[in-house]
């Protein structure tokens, strides 16, 4: 089993209600993004899903979402969310390493905790990834674990960040925040915005 498929594991073997960041409820910087108008409906990707909350706010918005998760237990969660919800996404069962979308073919790509999952020998190539699918002046918000969470291979602080992706995209803001998880713990997440450069 690699790194990246133990998550179909934690899916499997453990509610919803017991994964911290399954919270029921869309990330607070994907609705300050949204609500603020920083980000227009368009064609939308989540680079890794999971249960779908995000994804269901988006379609609500009126966004025209796919949603993807390496996970095939996460994604009929957020399948069977999106039903009860009434809303129509595009879910599939994939890797973020070979995204299997069309070069330029979004708007807007959310990564909510997905990048601080990829491993360091992988960081280069996810990141191509995500601006080969976005068009040129596209978004991209990124959300991901702060050091202020301790020290940890996955754990950043902005430089780092700003270091790791502004040869690929402009960065329109950073801003740091800590939330309530799922497991009632805080943690801390950096959250960038950033336009893909043309």
């Amino acid at each position: 089993m690699s790194d990246y498929e133990e998550w179909e594991e934690i899916y499997r073997r453990h509610p919803l209600k017991e994964l911290p960041w399954e919270r029921g409820k869309p990330r607070e910087a994907l609705v300050e993004v949204v609500e603020g108008v920083l980000v227009a409906p368009g064609r939308a990707l989540d680079t890794c899903c999971g249960a779908g909350t995000n994804d269901i706010y988006l379609a609500r918005k009126g966004f025209a979402v796919s949603a993807m998760d390496i996970s095939s237990t996460a994604v009929r969660y957020a399948e069977g969310a999106a039903r009860r919800a009434g809303v129509e996404i595009d879910f599939r069962v994939g890797s973020f390493l070979d995204l299997p979308q069309a070069s330029s073919e979004f708007d807007f790509v959310l990564d909510s905790g997905c990048f601080h999952h990829v491993l360091p020998q992988d960081r280069a190539k996810y990141i191509s990834e995500v601006r080969r699918v976005l068009k040129p002046g596209g978004t991209y918000l990124l959300i991901c674990f702060s050091d202020r969470n301790g020290p940890a291979w996955n754990h950043f602080a902005e430089g780092n960040l700003r270091e790791l992706f502004s040869r690929f995209f402009d960065i329109l803001w950073a801003k740091h925040m800590g939330t309530l998880e799922g497991d009632e713990v805080v943690r801390y997440f950096h959250n960038l915005l950033m336009k893909a450069a043309r």
